[in-house]
């Protein structure tokens, strides 16, 4: 599943029916949440993009950055460098200053202009030598000033700086997005994430489900057992989202004792197939501190099969209004709404 931690769960709740202790829940732990971020940027190698009009310096670079670890590509335009920006998303630049056309300033000024790049390192690599041309390039937002002809040695460690910089500052924002106790996203990531996959599924008329988890009972269970006991229902969910849900579905912690699923590309009937994993996974769990009594959740399920005349809140606000039928129908079930399909909602009982 899109989530962080995808993968790190506890053993105490490796199949329906185990006794969900303090052990195995927290196999989940603080620290193990917040390195998360880490872990994801780690994934792939980053993307250097070199934006400059000579072929000879992009055959040597690519010859002299071959054995860093990084991916290279290669614009030979101002206009054709923004395009590739925009495209492949790279962690740095590497911009010479005098180029045809639209020059390098330009280019700078365009990127930290975006407030999709204004935070994008950029490395000017030019033979303009002048102070000058310095303090406008630092002006405009440039990272560090590399003079050619320029000493391979001294660019793949100023690189490596961009680099350690630029995944630091990622670890950061990342950490911001997610929630300390259960290392789900938080609400933040959540209302940023939610109306991007809403615009997706209206440009690209594809299908989107969004769900509304909520743990039942929930107050009753920590005035009966303690807040600590509600702490560990809360990331035992977490962990049965890790383990049951796909890879491409996005968990977030929404507040208190509320979840939400995005479920991009996933027509309705087959997000009540995952919402239903969840729930019965979750039903048939022991847990420690009060094996007496189970854990159930009511679920809220709104979705349509392609682009419909709805937006992001209205969205939110329907979701939400199932979710509230599936409580008020008995909890432990799933209420679901079909955008553009029958008119009638329906109602899903456990079992």
């Amino acid at each position: 599943m899109a989530a962080p931690g995808a993968g790190t769960l506890g053993s105490g709740l490796s199949e329906p029916g185990a006794v969900a202790g303090d052990a195995s829940l927290n196999g989940l732990e603080q620290d193990d949440s917040m390195t998360i971020a880490a872990a994801h940027l780690s994934d792939t190698k980053p993307r250097v993009l070199v934006i400059d009009d000579s072929k000879d310096v992009h055959r040597l670079l690519k010859a002299r950055l071959r054995n860093e670890q990084l991916d290279l590509s290669h614009a030979e335009s101002g206009a054709a460098g923004l395009e590739a920006v925009q495209q492949e998303a790279p962690a740095i630049v590497l911009l010479d200053l005098d180029m045809p056309g639209m020059d390098g300033f330009e280019v700078l000024r365009r990127l930290k202009d975006d407030a999709a790049t204004i935070h994008l390192p950029v490395i000017v690599l030019s033979g303009l030598h002048s102070s000058q041309d310095k303090v406008t390039a630092f002006d405009l937002g440039a990272v560090d000033y590399i003079t050619k002809p320029f000493d391979l040695t001294e660019l793949r460690v100023r690189v490596r700086s961009a680099l350690r910089m630029h995944g630091l500052l990622q670890m950061l924002a990342q950490r911001a997005q997610l929630d300390g106790l259960t290392g789900l996203w938080n609400r933040a990531y959540f209302d940023q994430r939610w109306g991007e996959e809403v615009a997706s599924c209206q440009r690209h008329d594809r299908p989107l489900s969004l769900a509304f988890f909520d743990a039942d009972h929930f107050k009753s269970l920590n005035d009966t057992y303690g807040h600590p006991a509600g702490d560990q229902v809360l990331i035992g969910i977490a962990q049965i989202f890790q383990r049951v849900l796909r890879q491409t579905d996005i968990a977030c912690r929404y507040g208190g004792e509320e979840f939400a699923i995005i479920m991009p590309e996933t027509e309705p009937d087959e997000a009540v197939k995952v919402c239903e994993r969840v729930r019965d996974t979750l039903e048939n769990v022991c847990w420690e501190r009060h094996p007496e009594r189970g854990v159930t959740c009511s679920i809220g399920l709104c979705g349509s099969n392609g682009s419909v005349s709805v937006d992001a809140a209205a969205w939110l606000q329907a979701t939400d209004e199932q979710l509230y039928k599936a409580k008020q129908g008995g909890r432990n079930r799933i209420a679901v709404h079909q955008f553009g399909g029958p008119g009638k909602p329906k109602l899903k009982k456990a079992g």
